[in-house]
């Protein structure tokens, strides 16, 4: 007895038989679209999400670099401020008269280059010196604990340009609250000094600067130090280690990596700092206390050669990116030898 193909039990021939009906592709090409669509919006969405902020990045700060690096190549001065394709080309001439030290301009800068390592040296050292002393205070338990911890970072919540016209008013001669006080209260003066410009410009500029930084190190340390084991100062309390030895041998180690990031940090606000000595000072800073923003700025828009002030930026820019990966190297070498 034959049987025919029709017969066999599944009903018909098998979807492996040369002869029989091919595939759904259609169901196929459907599993397929989803798993790419899938793919595609787990693989895309992150970089969905930060396009925002890319742009903003690229309109805020990449965009005017690319302009202030063109304008450091041309004579920008007032006679071309309106027609910038009709500003002769200046070659290399800006960077050479913002670098010879022999003239006046090269000398100004260089000047005002040492006042600002200066300063930039001695607040970032006083600000990581009172924020850790101020986050190392606060982790006692003690009444008052969270009125003192608002309370100092203060400075930090405020705007910048609200706490240095207050300092600005402080700081005056003849109507300031530091002059009344030193001089008309505790009579420590016989006269009333000066101390936006001369000489106590450059130590009024470190005293305001370091009441806006030192609570943000406050804070990045207090983070930093509840992050810290408190089973390592029980143990090392036990083994007979005092307060210092604690410090020296487990705070400041566990601190490392906070303290790396906070120093640099604090070192590139206040190296690049132009709100606050443009509020204190105005447009002109004294000689004392010229910083390297507000000489650049002067550069441009109080002498109107954009083009030199835009070749200090330049400057100033790629000092700072040999500052940062310098920084950057040593400590990634500590980091490995440890």
């Amino acid at each position: 007895m034959v049987v025919s193909a029709t017969s066999r039990p599944g009903g018909g021939r098998g979807s492996g038989d040369p002869g029989g009906p091919p595939p759904p592709s259609g169901a196929g090409r459907g599993r397929a679209t989803a798993r790419l669509s899938v793919r595609l919006r787990r693989v895309g969405l992150p970089y969905l999400l930060i396009l925002p902020a890319l742009v903003l990045e690229l309109l805020v700060h990449l965009i005017p670099m690319v302009i202030g690096i063109g304008m450091s190549f041309i004579k920008l001065t007032q006679f071309y401020i309106r027609n910038w394709s009709a500003a002769p080309s200046a070659g290399w001439s800006n960077y050479h008269l913002a670098v010879d030290f022999n003239g006046p301009v090269g000398r100004a800068l260089l000047h005002s280059f040492f006042v600002t390592i200066t300063f930039t040296v001695v607040t970032v050292a006083l600000s990581w010196f009172l924020g850790m002393a101020g986050a190392v205070l606060m982790q006692g338990e003690f009444r008052g604990r969270g009125f003192l911890r608002a309370l100092f970072l203060v400075p930090y919540a405020l705007p910048v340009y609200a706490g240095v016209i207050t300092w600005s008013f402080l700081l005056q001669r003849e109507s300031g609250l530091i002059n009344h006080v030193l001089v008309d209260q505790l009579h420590l003066f016989s006269d009333k000094p000066f101390w936006l410009i001369g000489q106590n410009s450059f130590f009024s500029i470190i005293v305001v600067s370091l009441w806006r930084w030192w609570p943000f190190a406050f804070l990045v340390l207090m983070a930093g130090l509840q992050n810290i084991p408190q089973d390592l100062y029980e143990a090392s309390a036990i083994d007979g280690a005092g307060w210092t030895r604690q410090l020296r041998k487990i705070t400041l180690p566990m601190l490392r990596p906070v303290n790396q990031v906070l120093v640099l940090v604090l070192f590139l606000w206040t190296f690049n700092d132009f709100n606050t000595p443009y509020v204190l000072f105005g447009k002109t800073a004294p000689q004392e206390a010229d910083l390297i923003s507000i000489h650049i700025y002067q550069s441009s828009f109080v002498t109107w050669n954009f083009g030199t002030g835009s070749a200090m930026s330049v400057l100033l820019l790629l000092f700072l990116l040999l500052v940062t990966a310098v920084y950057l190297l040593i400590t990634s070498r500590r980091r490995s030898d440890a």
